[in-house]
């Protein structure tokens, strides 16, 4: 089968790799239908994760070895195996497991990013996302993505999914709704979890700080909750002009000189807001035209636009380690912020990987209620053989790249 492979910062290859097998009863091999790329995906496109350049996401480890390379350091499995990278993947089930009983073969399926057994406390108090059983010594698991687990992404044709009944969230049969449901698996919660990482309430308004796909789902997700304003800022032009399509909606330009911050409050009535939500992460840009990487902007802007006792969600990445940060501090996952400011006024900030689970279901039943349709955000759709193309234009915000869909096996 085809599959995406990240070769080296900046390079990604499309390769023929073995279609994956079932390895314990519980799992399901699904033909993937539609595969997206996300902005995650491009962290470690730039080399800006702790994979090494040279590394390559290819196929999976069978079980026994799997558990085995996790106990030791995640690296030793990289340099040897050939993991592919992928983790908003939706598709028929072609395969099921002898231990998997609430799904069929040809059911339609779509699976959130995170991989969870379903079974640790952390997953039965709903935190999927920090599932403690299936990657060993850390808290969470995911497809395709160093550190997250030996899971092969759904960038390919085909993809096993471990404890499938738990992590596949079935959907209705047919192509109907396709690319709304493919943004189940990440950008849509996500968005919807930025905003309850706020503690937002209906009637109230909201400054998301990033348009990209995650923080356009975070200001769709505020229309949809009721927010009275909802104010986006960002610099690239299609993604703010995607921003207009969301109702109630202020997009700001934040290279336009006019820092974003007093934009925001003059367009609000001289009031800060009530909420805001930091979905750019530990690259945010400066303001100015050559500005570089200033990783802790966003933060800062958060505190400075929140009105006292307000709240910020960070729905954004934040990574422990960066090997091309600028400075010492923040390569280390360190930065710089105004936690005396944060405490004047009284803020709360919640953070952390979105918990799919926890929404996807009723996400789902919106869309397919006619109550939501998140697909305004995709761009383009393409072939698998047309991947390495994409993100190199997603990665450079050129020819309107703002949400790529993969369908690996042609056209719906």
């Amino acid at each position: 089968m085809k599959a995406v492979h990240y070769e080296k910062p900046f390079e990604v290859s499309v390769r023929e790799v073995p279609v994956p097998k079932i390895e314990h009863p519980d799992d399901a091999i699904i033909k993937v239908t539609t595969a997206a790329i996300c902005g995650s995906d491009l962290h470690m496109y730039q080399g800006r994760t702790a994979a090494e350049a040279g590394l390559i996401f290819g196929r999976d480890f069978p079980t026994p070895i799997r558990q085995c390379c996790q106990y030791l350091c995640v690296f030793f499995w990289l340099l040897t195996s050939n993991r592919h990278q992928g983790h908003e993947n939706m598709g028929i089930i072609h395969e099921v497991g002898s231990g998997v009983t609430l799904l069929k073969k040809g059911d339609r399926v779509v699976m959130p990013f995170n991989v969870a057994d379903g079974r640790c406390l952390n997953c039965e108090e709903g935190n999927t996302a920090y599932c403690t059983g299936v990657n060993p010594g850390f808290a969470g698991g995911a497809y395709g993505y160093v550190a997250m687990g030996p899971y092969a992404g759904g960038q390919a044709q085909y993809i096993r999914i471990p404890f499938a009944d738990f992590n596949a969230l079935v959907l209705p049969p047919g192509t109907a709704h396709e690319a709304s449901f493919a943004l189940l698996a990440d950008i849509f919660p996500t968005g919807w979890h930025g905003l309850t990482l706020s503690k937002f309430a209906p009637g109230e308004s909201v400054a998301v700080f990033g348009a990209g796909p995650v923080g356009l789902m975070a200001a769709y997700s505020a229309h949809l909750r009721g927010a009275s304003r909802i104010y986006v800022i960002d610099r690239v032009p299609e993604r703010l002009a995607a921003a207009k399509k969301i109702p109630c909606c202020t997009p700001v330009d934040f290279s336009a000189g006019e820092d974003a911050v007093d934009v925001i409050i003059r367009e609000n009535g001289d009031n800060m807001v009530d909420r805001a939500i930091d979905a750019v992460g530990y690259q945010a840009v400066g303001a100015g035209k050559d500005a570089g990487e200033v990783p802790n902007m966003v933060l800062e802007q958060c505190i400075r636009v929140t009105r006292p006792t307000g709240g910020i969600g960070v729905p954004g990445l934040y990574v422990p380690s960066d090997p091309g940060a600028v400075d010492e501090k923040s390569g280390k996952g360190m930065m710089l912020m105004s936690f005396g400011k944060l405490f004047e006024k009284g803020l709360t900030i919640g953070t952390g990987q979105c918990n799919v689970k926890k929404y996807n279901r009723y996400l789902r039943d919106m869309i397919i209620s006619g109550k939501a349709d998140p697909s305004f955000v995709v761009s383009h759709e393409i072939g698998i053989d047309e991947a390495p193309g994409a993100y190199r234009k997603f990665d450079k915000r050129i020819e309107g790249y703002t949400k790529v869909l993969i369908h690996p096996n042609g056209p719906l």
